[in-house]
């Protein structure tokens, strides 16, 4: 009898706790280095947070291995809602495709908890390359072939299988220059020591608006509110859809109830007008949705890039 009591109490306890969820600081685990695309979304949100629950909630940016290093963190974390995911695509549904061995299931250990924002990525050359348009590049790529390159924030980015999906797709013979980030790549941008690049929005925006930079198309069906005067792949001729896109997910098993509080506040977060108009100039469409929405679109995801990968053929181990 009195063990029943016990299991009881601390079944009520743990139900108490989850209803004042949450009681204690909160850990957002950003699987990236501090000022990249994700850490720029994840940021505002956790700062709306603590304000709107009372308790600190910090940015833990794990970097490494194209997000898989802090992903695995969050996946081995205890599902009780304090460690938290604020992830990009490629940890959660490129690098599954590129990679034999990975040490998490995405599907299986991560429980979807909202979209938070996604961006067009931006095709850009240096001013001084002759092609206005993708239809220029390609010609250009045709009469040279591997004399044009590409760089990007590394290999496995959304960024990566853009440009081979796009090499896929037009045929030409043009060479990757993978970096460490998008810093490293920008700098080698403006200095003309790449031809051309694949950036996400808020990386390139600033400086294609100052002129040092010529941006030739967006990856998305739609212009970028951002950069309204750039086409889209798809007014060029090209059939190509792909964003870069920022999430929030928790561990697998987290209680149902904390899973669509985190979801609530987090899409209140992003629809402020103190934030929102900030990510949208940068380049960003938030897009919060809920947990269920958000799970749907992952799978949708895995779908899609198993495609792409398949038909590039692209492979990192």
């Amino acid at each position: 009898m009195k063990a029943r009591w016990l299991l009881a109490l601390a079944a009520l306890a743990s139900l108490t706790a989850q209803a004042q969820y949450p009681v204690k600081p909160v850990r957002i685990v950003v699987p990236y280095p501090a000022g990249g695309g994700t850490d720029i979304v994840a940021r505002p949100v956790a700062q709306k947070l603590t304000e709107r629950w009372g308790h600190s909630v910090v940015i833990d940016n794990r970097g490494g291995a194209t997000g898989m290093i802090g992903t695995e963190l969050v996946t081995k974390a205890q599902p009780d809602g304090y460690t938290i995911l604020f992830s990009a695509s490629p940890e959660i549904v490129i690098n599954l495709h590129l990679y034999r061995k990975m040490a998490y299931d995405a599907v299986k250990d991560l429980q979807p908890v909202s979209m938070g924002a996604f961006t067009p990525m931006i095709w850009v050359t240096h001013p001084s390359f002759p092609a206005s348009g993708m239809k220029e590049l390609v010609s250009i790529a045709r009469a040279k072939p591997n004399q044009v390159n590409f760089g990007t924030s590394g290999l496995g980015s959304p960024h990566h299988i853009a440009g081979e999906w796009f090499k896929f797709l037009t045929k030409i013979q043009i060479v990757h220059v993978p970096y460490k980030g998008g810093g490293p790549q920008i700098a080698d941008q403006l200095g003309g020591h790449t031809i051309s690049g694949i950036f996400t929005m808020p990386v390139a925006t600033p400086h294609v608006r100052s002129g040092k930079l010529k941006a030739l198309a967006v990856t998305t069906p739609k212009r970028a509110q951002a950069l309204p005067n750039v086409p889209t792949l798809m007014e060029q001729g090209f059939q190509m859809d792909i964003t870069n896109w920022f999430a929030v997910s928790l561990p697998a098993g987290t209680p149902r109830d904390i899973v669509n509080k985190v979801s609530a506040d987090v899409n209140w977060a992003l629809n402020l007008p103190d934030v929102r108009p900030r990510l949208e100039d940068q380049g960003y469409v938030p897009a919060p949705n809920t947990p269920e929405e958000f799970g749907k679109f992952v799978r949708a995801e895995i779908e899609k890039y198993g495609r792409i990968v398949r038909d590039t053929g692209i492979k990192l181990d």
